[in-house]
């Protein structure tokens, strides 16, 4: 019995259209990361081109350990400088930073927020981290003396004075609102002003923690 077999030349044509399509994904997907290395991003905050890295501090972070800025250097950190007892910038800003964490998804685990305290006579470790955590249990909150509290804040060009609040809030403390964005580095690399969304910081910070 004769058996008819399947000549091979019938298969060519598909395979060679398969082998194109392949070709041109391929393709596709290296010249995407090749604009994507050779164009650099656009960014929603202010562009800082700081040659050195951000003067390194040490506070007193949860449970009184002491907690300093290069201990986050695998990590895009977000700089903050506000306090507890502040009635409206500081939760409002707290919140946006929230926002931006839940939009970054798994990469919220390479980013890291920092709230330093400017009102460390209030602020204690135990209040901060209560605080901080209300709006994200990752977020840690730093305190420490006032001195070392100027060695922080000073470097970055953070201002900041006790002023005359109500008889309910106790004293407010007036301070730059600027929210600090630090590469894996250490490096200043953005400045977001109060009222920044954090979903634009989140767009931001997808390509930080690329680096």
């Amino acid at each position: 019995m004769t058996t008819i077999q399947e000549q091979p030349e019938a298969k060519r044509p598909l395979r060679t259209i398969l082998l194109v399509i392949g070709g041109l994904i391929i393709g596709i997907g290296f010249a995407w990361l090749l604009i994507n290395w050779l164009i650099p991003p656009t960014y929603n905050g202010q562009v800082i081109d700081s040659k050195d890295p951000v003067t390194n501090f040490t506070l007193t972070g949860p449970g009184g350990e002491s907690v300093s800025l290069v201990d986050f250097r695998d990590k895009v950190v977000i700089l903050y400088f506000g306090y507890t007892f502040c009635p409206d910038v500081c939760p409002a800003t707290m919140v946006e930073l929230r926002t931006a964490m839940e939009e970054l998804g798994r990469q919220a685990d390479d980013v890291q927020v920092l709230m330093v305290s400017l009102d460390p006579e209030r602020d204690t470790p135990e209040v901060l981290e209560k605080y901080v955590a209300h709006f994200n249990p990752s977020f840690i909150g730093l305190t420490g003396t006032e001195d070392e509290v100027i060695a922080a804040s000073a470097p970055l060009g953070i201002f900041y004075e006790k002023e005359e609040g109500s008889a309910a809030s106790g004293y407010l403390v007036n301070h730059t609102a600027t929210v600090m964005v630090l590469d894996k580095r250490g490096h200043l690399r953005l400045l977001y002003p109060f009222g920044t969304e954090g979903e634009a910081m989140a767009a931001d910070l997808r390509h930080l923690t690329r680096d």
